[in-house]
């Protein structure tokens, strides 16, 4: 009987890679272009301004917009970003706005003013020949007033910026010789003052209340004009420089200099 013949098995493997590397190309691929877009995107906030920088930060610091202002609040504390001169005039706008939803704004639209000044935005608040925003001879201010300034308030409050509010009056003088311009123009923007910080103002964020009675009237050819009698709350510019203090030493100098006698 002739030997069993054992079969030939051939076993043939199929070529291609796609077996060994698979889709790794694809992550690496993905990782390139991550890359890049995060290239192109710093390249983009070095050329961009202050405002634009800070209201990114903001974001990815407070990404659910908690702030006063979606996506510009810093650390979901509500402070937004600042004013410069860059972009005081958009503020004026969106302030005109806000006064107009008042149902009051109708009647009061002719004595409200803002202009864009040196030294920032300033609003002021001029006065009928009945009154509008202070009651007659005194620092009370009327329903209206209130109003108008706290509507003010609920707007600036949202702003790092400083504030100044000033105080104006006629040249009509007070019979009462214990009170004068001068008091009552400092006590209607100190009023001011209070008004705007109960309706939410941070304290501290007003850096000056200054009271100028009749030294720089609104209508210098008739005196005692109703327009005359007003106040201003100036929003200044975020990049003002403060004076710097004085030295020790200098201070010291001056101390020693004999007084000047007050002017009145």
């Amino acid at each position: 009987m002739a030997e069993d013949v054992q079969p030939i098995i051939v076993i043939r493997k199929k070529g291609g890679h796609a077996a060994h590397h698979g889709g790794a190309w694809k992550v690496a691929y993905a990782d390139f272009v991550t890359a890049m877009m995060a290239l192109f995107i710093v390249l983009w906030l070095l050329n961009s301004s202050v405002q634009v920088r800070k209201a990114v930060s903001a974001y990815f610091r407070d990404p659910s917009g908690s702030g006063s202002h979606s996506g510009s609040a810093s650390t979901g504390t509500g402070e937004s970003v600042s004013v410069s001169k860059d972009n005081m005039g958009e503020l004026k706008d969106k302030l005109e706005q806000a006064l107009k939803k008042s149902p009051e704004f109708e009647k009061i639209k002719d004595y409200v003013q803002m202009s864009v000044t040196g030294e920032g935005l300033r609003v002021e608040m001029m006065e009928s020949e009945k009154g509008i925003f202070f009651q007659s001879g005194n620092g009370k201010p009327s329903e209206e007033g209130r109003e108008l300034i706290e509507k003010l308030a609920g707007e600036l409050k949202k702003l790092p910026n400083g504030l100044m509010i000033e105080g104006y009056t006629d040249a009509k003088p007070f019979t009462n010789g214990d009170y004068s311009n001068w008091e009552l123009s400092a006590d209607r923007a100190n009023a001011a003052r209070r008004v705007m910080e109960a309706a939410g103002l941070p304290h501290g964020r007003v850096v000056q209340v200054r009271g100028f009675a009749d030294q720089h009237l609104h209508d210098p050819e008739h005196p005692e004009a109703a327009s005359n009698r007003r106040i201003s709350v100036i929003v200044r510019y975020q990049d003002v420089v403060e004076a710097p203090e004085p030295e020790p030493a200098k201070a010291a100098e001056k101390s020693e200099k004999p007084a000047a006698k007050a002017e009145h």
